[in-house]
């Protein structure tokens, strides 16, 4: 079997970042060992795991049977609501690597705002600093919206490389990929397939899957990377694994785009980070 060819694009320090990622936050024990040596094996590299989703330790133990050179994968953690703070944040992302069985990781992210902390920019500062340090290449933010993003800016003069955001055909986000934009801020999307939002039954993505001879799965994350945005589906099903990453086929045209921009639900049908909080 031939390993997949993931494409890429850039960081704003121009380090190539895969366009297709590998999510985890559900799986768990030797299925989460299984899956992730499986994606590993079949050609993924980017992964992305949290301190939250309770697996970093099955996630250091699955790069480790997949066989490959550990350096290769390039492992995305989160720090945790509970572990903000200037000096809880080290801590946070000590432990993570402690889990891992790493030294570092490729991406750290602070994983919510939780704004009635207050603790974000007292966070990112923590996180810049150990990016100095080289315990973790790069850094960014999940779920902050451009006014979050902003304060961090103002706060300390370094903007985030990434911003993982709930994304897909449903919900585009479109002010927020531009802000991004304009700020070399690479988009990763969280929920690529719109399972939350119901995508998969639309008629306009089944319309457009059957078109191409293709998933409404591999067209929505088709719609993403044509965008230059970070996809990280999950799948424990190595067949269904490839079939995430195997999208050349699938070449949407301005029409296709047309129906699918119709699927928008609009931005107040994304979770709120001024409002959502987790720990």
């Amino acid at each position: 079997m031939t390993a997949l060819s993931i494409p890429t694009t850039a960081l704003a320090d121009g380090t190539r970042i895969p366009l297709i990622g590998f999510g985890t936050s559900s799986l768990k024990g030797t299925d989460a060992v299984e899956s992730i040596a499986a994606a590993l094996r079949n050609g993924y590299r980017l992964i992305d795991t949290a301190a939250q989703y309770g697996n970093e330790a099955a996630v250091g133990e699955g790069i480790r049977a997949s066989g490959l050179d550990p350096e290769q994968a390039l492992v995305t953690t989160k720090i945790a609501g509970g572990d903000q703070g200037r000096e809880q944040a080290r801590t946070g992302l000590q432990e993570s690597l402690r889990r891992l069985g790493a030294e570092s990781v490729f991406l750290t992210l602070i994983h919510w705002p939780n704004p009635s902390r207050g603790l974000a920019v007292e966070t990112w500062r923590t996180l810049v600093e150990m990016k100095q340090e080289g315990l973790t290449a790069h850094i960014g933010v999940s779920n902050f919206r451009p006014e979050q993003i902003q304060e961090l800016v103002d706060a300390t003069g370094e903007w985030p490389e990434v911003n993982q955001i709930q994304l897909s055909p449903a919900l585009p986000r479109p002010e927020a990929v531009a802000f991004h934009r304009e700020h070399g801020i690479v988009t990763e999307a969280w929920g690529p397939l719109g399972g939350r939002e119901g995508l998969s039954q639309q008629f306009a993505l089944r319309k457009v899957a059957e078109k191409h001879g293709a998933t409404g799965a591999q067209v929505s994350l088709r719609w993403a990377i044509d965008q230059d945005i970070v996809v990280i589906p999950k799948s424990s099903d190595p067949q269904r694994q490839i079939d995430n990453a195997s999208l050349d086929h699938v070449a949407l045209d301005d029409e296709d785009r047309a129906l699918l921009a119709a699927l928008d639900l609009g931005e107040k049908q994304a979770w709120d980070s001024r409002e959502h909080e987790e720990w």
